[in-house]
């Protein structure tokens, strides 16, 4: 009881003082909603909407039960979750945040999935996408391309670490069925694939327009999360807590002997990871080994902004949160590691000096390419496409409330 009182009052506080400094720094705050707004809807809005209405026609169609018969004997041995985790992984890393913890949510609350399982998976399965690791963070703040392949390649492996230590969590419960597949896998996967569109006798433009309804009002409340942690960490700063936070920070750094000007980027990453990187890149002082280290964490614990996002939509859920910000901070520390053990036999040895002929490739990424041009494209045109987007939402929406009335 006195816990939970002590909550209330911690909250209301916590309120209190977000809008007094609302009033008080209303230039700062209308600033850092502006660039919330602008990277929701250049490039968050763009980049997830596809996948997410994608995702969930496959859903619907039974595509996604079909890849988990399939990819059964490699996601239960290694993860300890079912073959559909296999489709929330690769559409998780697509993609990027929060489309793994918005798949997990939705096939448990299907059923494919037991409350362990599920918080097993969303685990390891929201990362950022490549696109904004080298698109971003490498091109955009570092200027530079071969930076990307070690921020990839520790990011990436700490998700794997994460997922294998976390198949030790929670008791195991017993299967409902284990499926024999033997040498008729594939047959098993078409009949479930059958089976499950058969069960869901929505038609087709009924179940189009459920996705497109379903991926606008997720992509809404990942807007507006973006925008609120865009104007906390803006506040922070100016209330000088950030400062105060850093210099707690600053004896860890100095103990790993990285210079004292990446505790307050350090900071903002932990509220947002695009400010944190950002700023991260910016530091003189540092090292960019230093620097990689720090942008590795930051991606890899992927900052209070996202995990916001993540436990609203678990909240819709019986998935508990708890496991998901614990397996954040391995992410981070597992990313860091990673970081530092490939600098010298990747980034020293092959981009360090003039690249050797063996030199692992990053053209795809660099100026004038394919993935460079669609970045670019994206800040030019996702506006527009979101405005479209939102406009086609408006009268889906509209035309629903005016059937049920």
């Amino acid at each position: 009881m006195v816990r939970s009182k002590f909550k209330t009052i911690f909250l209301s506080m916590c309120a209190i003082i977000l809008a007094g400094s609302l009033i008080s720094f209303p230039k700062e705050s209308f600033d850092a909603s502006i660039r919330g707004l602008n990277m929701w809807w250049e490039i968050v809005f763009p980049s997830l909407l596809p996948f997410f209405i994608v995702s969930e026609m496959l859903i619907g169609f039974g595509v996604v039960k079909f890849i988990g018969v399939l990819l059964e004997p490699f996601m239960r041995p290694l993860f300890k979750v079912p073959g559909v985790g296999g489709f929330v992984w690769a559409m998780g890393m697509a993609s990027g945040f929060p489309a793994g913890a918005k798949l997990t949510a939705r096939l448990r609350q299907e059923g494919q999935l037991t409350q362990i399982e599920a918080e097993r998976l969303v685990s390891f399965t929201n990362s950022s996408n490549p696109l904004f690791i080298f698109g971003a963070v490498s091109v955009g703040f570092f200027h530079n391309p071969h930076l990307g392949v070690i921020l990839a390649l520790a990011h990436y492996l700490g998700n794997i670490c994460v997922g294998i230590i976390m198949r030790f969590y929670g008791k195991e419960t017993p299967d409902k069925k284990k499926d024999k597949h033997g040498t008729f896998i594939l047959r098993t996967a078409l009949s479930a694939l059958h089976q499950t569109r058969i069960k869901d006798k929505r038609p087709i433009g009924k179940l189009l327009g459920d996705a497109v309804n379903s991926s606008i009002q997720t992509l809404l409340m990942v807007g507006g999360f973006i925008i609120l942690f865009s104007v906390i960490n803006k506040l922070l700063f100016h209330l000088h807590i950030t400062a105060a936070l850093a210099k707690v920070f600053d004896i860890l750094l100095s103990s790993l002997s990285f210079p004292d000007m990446l505790s307050i980027p350090f900071i903002s990453g932990l509220f947002e990871i695009t400010l944190g990187s950002d700023l991260t890149s910016g530091v003189q002082d540092a090292t960019l080994l230093q620097q990689a280290i720090i942008t590795s964490f930051i991606l890899g614990f992927s900052g209070f902004s996202v995990q916001a996002q993540v436990a609203s939509i678990l909240a819709q859920t019986d998935i508990r949160f708890k496991p998901f910000f614990f397996a954040r901070i391995m992410q981070g520390l597992f990313a860091s590691l990673f970081a530092f053990i490939l600098w010298k036999p990747i980034y020293i040895r092959f981009y360090q000096t003039e690249q050797p002929s063996n030199a692992i490739p990053v053209s795809f990424f660099e100026e004038g390419t394919l993935l460079h041009v669609y970045f670019y494209k994206l800040l030019e045109w996702g506006p527009l496409f979101t405005i479209f987007s939102l406009s086609i939402y408006a009268l889906l929406l509209y035309s629903r409330l005016r059937k049920s009335h």
